[in-house]
């Protein structure tokens, strides 16, 4: 009886496995198809929610360089891909599927070929290593929810979920969970004896770890949980230790993909450097949106943040909530109300009635659903501009409801269409590369062209020391705040 209980957990947890990396045997609770499948699914769910770099030719570059290393990959039943996600903080993170996405901020940090293959190896590592499956083995027994959305209805968890952009989510589903530094030093060993095998310089990977801790130095009072070492774990010795690796392998000879230095830097200059006006701008308490056209002001004190499918601002005791979630198609708010209506199986919403917002025709309407957590008070209101509704909820524990709805409406009220004034007020800082004269410094030259990043930097970005003279005409990259162009 002992025996056939054990035979079932085993049968229901996975297999034994031999790890393809380190051929030691493993127990896992995933099968090679369910690696895919969960990759795949989670590759669907961060192209919707964190969003892809539509680059035509910084893409296909990518996926080249990631394809080139993958082909020495010891594992052969992983399909490979590479993307570049439209995030802002440097980092890289691949999927158990294969999936390996690299931030835009972390190449504009990037300096050769060699080192954007240094990092895509070290993520082709963990995928070959079943690092992910292995994470998820351990939080197997564990329910991985995030706390809010474990207590209130799909409606309201969906507006949370829009909120944090889908990044929140990600990160509490194992898949984005800290690397161990076990883990870490057996990544970048595979990556490193993958990128020599695919004619790359083995230790670039040691250079950009240093510039990558550089970078998190300079931003040490900023909260940042989305950065590279958040989710890779640094260990003190880890540049030293991959540099030493480096030595002992042989590089196989091969062309680059990217011709030279210059064209290199073709590939990144222009990507967006910090936050992309593309998904809206805050200016105080008003947001503006360039390619939606509109403007909203959200409340004054409120913890503001603004997701790939939604905007929204937490009170600062964190008792309410109001969310602008992402458009749909329609003009009139009367069906929008009925399909929520429907969607919700709530009945006819309470409070309804007809109302106009900046000359746009709206519906305001204010109800109560139940929660684990008790009861919820929602205050909706759909507006219809320009060939999409847009619905502005308020969120808050009924008790309490009443000390928010002057403030729910007030916002709600506050949506207009962008004046051309400010359409055209509205920039973005990108990455352009410009020239050093001779005997320049890198302050020097972040003087001259005026860019965006201070002197401490640009020497991180790149790699260089601050008072160090520069070449005669070296490349060098610099942040140009520049008015926002949308056909980027």
């Amino acid at each position: 009886m002992k025996h056939s209980a054990v035979l079932t957990v085993l049968a229901l947890l996975g297999a034994c496995t031999r790890n393809p990396v380190s051929g030691r045997p493993e127990l896992t609770v995933m099968s090679a198809a369910t690696e895919r499948r969960i990759g795949a699914e989670q590759a669907a769910e961060v192209a919707r929610t964190i969003g892809l770099v539509d680059d035509p030719r910084l893409g296909p570059y990518v996926q080249d360089v990631g394809q080139r290393v993958a082909a020495r990959s010891p594992r052969r039943d992983v399909r490979y891909t590479f993307a570049v996600v439209d995030m802002a903080e440097p980092n890289a993170f691949a999927l158990p599927g294969g999936e390996v996405f690299v931030s835009r901020g972390l190449l504009v940090l990037v300096n050769s070929e060699d080192e954007l293959a240094g990092v895509l190896g070290h993520e082709i590592g963990h995928v070959a290593a079943r690092h992910a499956a292995r994470r998820v083995t351990r939080a197997a027994p564990l329910a991985v929810v995030t706390a809010l959305g474990a207590g209130i209805t799909g409606l309201v968890s969906s507006l949370v979920g829009g909120l944090l952009g889908g990044i929140g989510e990600l990160a509490n589903s194992a898949l984005l969970a800290p690397y161990s530094r076990d883990q870490e030093r057996e990544a970048d060993r595979v990556g490193q004896e993958l990128v020599a095998g695919a004619g790359y310089d083995p230790a670039a990977l040691s250079t950009f770890l240093h510039t990558l801790e550089r970078e998190e130095a300079l931003h040490r009072d900023q909260a940042r949980a989305w950065s590279f070492f958040a989710t890779h774990p640094p260990t003190p010795e880890r540049v030293a230790t991959t540099a030493r690796e480096a030595a002992q392998l042989t590089r196989r000879a091969s062309a680059p993909i990217a011709a030279s230095p210059a064209d290199f830097l073709a590939h990144v200059e222009g990507l967006p450097v910090g936050a992309s006006a593309r998904d809206g701008v805050f200016e105080g308490a008003t947001f503006r949106h360039p390619d939606l056209d509109f403007a909203i002001r959200l409340p004054a004190g409120w913890k503001t943040a603004n997701g790939r499918s939604a905007l929204g601002a937490v009170a600062p005791d964190g008792a309410a909530m109001v969310v602008l979630g992402q458009p749909t198609d329609g003009t009139d708010p009367t069906e929008a109300e009925r399909a929520f209506e429907a969607d919700a199986k709530s009945g006819p919403l309470p409070n309804t009635e007809k109302i106009a917002i900046a000359g746009l025709p709206a519906i305001h309407a204010a109800t109560v659903i139940d929660s684990r957590r008790g009861p919820l008070a929602l205050d909706l209101t759909w507006i219809a501009y320009a060939g999409r509704i847009y619905r502005v909820t308020g969120v808050a524990a009924a008790g309490r409801a009443e000390a928010f709805r002057t403030t729910w409406r007030e916002t709600a009220a506050s949506f207009r269409p962008l004046t051309a004034s400010e359409r055209r007020a509205i920039r973005e800082t990108r990455l352009r590369i410009t020239r050093a004269r001779h005997d320049e410094t890198i302050g020097d030259v972040v003087r001259r062209a005026g860019s965006a990043w201070t002197a401490a930097e640009a020497a991180v970005a790149n790699e260089v020391s601050p008072g160090d003279p520069l070449a005669g005409g070296r490349l060098v990259k610099v942040a140009m705040t520049e008015p926002y162009a949308p056909d980027h």
